[in-house]
């Protein structure tokens, strides 16, 4: 049994690693397609195999979502503020330190889950109601602070009100993966476009990296820690949410806010397993699959999946320290120019296949709203008023 364990674990990291370095595939597709052949292809399979491959799967998933992300401006819900500092770093020669310290903040946010998970879920399951009432209301402070941090305040909320206004009108619009192209505009294209026209090259690629001491990362870890689990247990909350709100708690820098990003990523997702042992809840699409596949879960299966989070989790951090040199090696090698065009197009063609032609109309309008934020000159993670605003009305109506 503990062979076959391993080898579902190896395979969810094998195509947790394909799908992390494909842009546009996002891990609650893998899952509902997982759940669709269940009944069908895999019956003779059984379910704890099934729920180690899912659980390794979106573990290494989340780890190498940053890669595309950051070399190639190709965003998700989760990943989409890692372009922000990551292309920054990226045009100054340190691209490779910004995918490492996202690796850092997951590989040691695994191991906070493993410690955190059992006395969050039995904290959770007693006071979850009273954190759904406040929840919009740490959700507008959070916004508050955000605009008041900035020396130009009325074009900060500009910012935070606008992409918030657009974030309400897609979500309401009935299409598939309504995110998909409103975050690779206002994050990806946006900046892509800027880059063309400023005729950014990306200079030779610093492939050093100095291990981080933990006490760089106790301040992005701890806000990590802090907003991740309201993020895990309740609904409407992504990873997103969670760094601005870990961000305004930790008050990191550039560098330790990529650290934080990637610890709150991986925590979301662990958590969301955590949330379906204690209050039944599903938050997550790799959560949504091992409900699917065997209802509620107990404290063995819980434990089972965290190993498999620990153990995935090591393994992803390596795996992304091997291949974003490999990767590095070969942008070095590409005009920066035609690649931003291919990577614009490469995001049309898969906004029209997976959202159509209303995805499309919504990519170009925020793929204009971004490029107008960035021309105001404040901080870019204002620009989740899109996410914060329309979550802030759910939880209040």
């Amino acid at each position: 049994m503990l062979i076959e364990l391993m080898i579902a674990l190896l395979l969810g990291v094998l195509i947790g690693t394909s799908t992390g370095l494909f842009p546009g595939i996002h891990i609650n597709l893998v899952g509902a397609f997982l759940v669709s052949i269940s009944a069908s292809y895999l019956y003779s399979i059984p379910v704890i195999y099934l729920v180690t491959f899912i659980s390794a799967m979106a573990i290494t998933h989340t780890f190498m979502d940053f890669i595309p992300s950051i070399f190639l401006g190709c965003p998700d819900a989760d990943t989409s503020l890692s372009i922000l500092p990551g292309h920054e770093l990226l045009k100054e020669g340190e691209g490779y330190q910004a995918i490492m310290r996202t690796a850092y903040g997951g590989l040691y946010s695994v191991f906070l889950l493993v410690i955190f998970a059992f006395p969050l879920s039995f904290l959770v399951s007693k006071v979850y109601l009273l954190i759904q009432k406040v929840i919009p209301y740490i959700l507008i402070l959070v916004c508050i602070t955000m605009v008041l941090s900035e020396r130009k305040k009325f074009k900060a909320a500009t910012v935070l009100i606008l992409t918030g206004i657009l974030g309400m009108c897609v979500l309401e619009l009935n299409i598939k993966e309504s995110l998909l192209p409103l975050l690779s505009g206002l994050f990806g294209s946006s900046m892509l476009l800027i880059s063309i026209n400023q005729n950014t090259k990306i200079p030779k690629q610093n492939i050093t990296f100095k291990k981080l001491g933990f006490r760089k990362l106790i301040r992005p870890l701890s806000g990590a820690l802090l907003a991740s689990p309201l993020c895990g247990f309740l609904p409407g909350l992504g990873g997103g949410q969670a760094a601005v709100m870990g961000n305004q708690i930790a008050r990191t820098d550039t560098k330790g806010f990529l650290v934080l990003l990637g610890a709150v990523n991986i925590l979301v997702m662990g958590f969301s397993f955590v949330s379906l042992y204690s209050i039944s809840k599903t938050r997550t699409g790799a959560a949504v699959a091992i409900q699917s596949l065997m209802g509620n879960v107990n404290s063995n299966i819980l434990i089972l999946i965290l190993c498999v989070c620990l153990i995935s989790g090591i393994l992803s951090f390596f795996l992304v320290k091997t291949i974003s040199i490999k990767f590095l090696k070969v942008m070095e090698k590409v005009n920066y120019k035609k690649l931003s065009i291919g990577i614009i197009a490469l995001l049309t063609v898969l906004i029209l296949l997976i959202s159509g032609l209303l995805g499309f109309l919504i990519f170009v309008i925020s793929t204009a709203t971004g490029m107008y934020c960035i021309s105001l000159n404040v901080k870019k993670t204002q620009m989740m008023g899109c996410l914060l605003i329309p979550t802030i009305i759910l939880y209040l109506i």
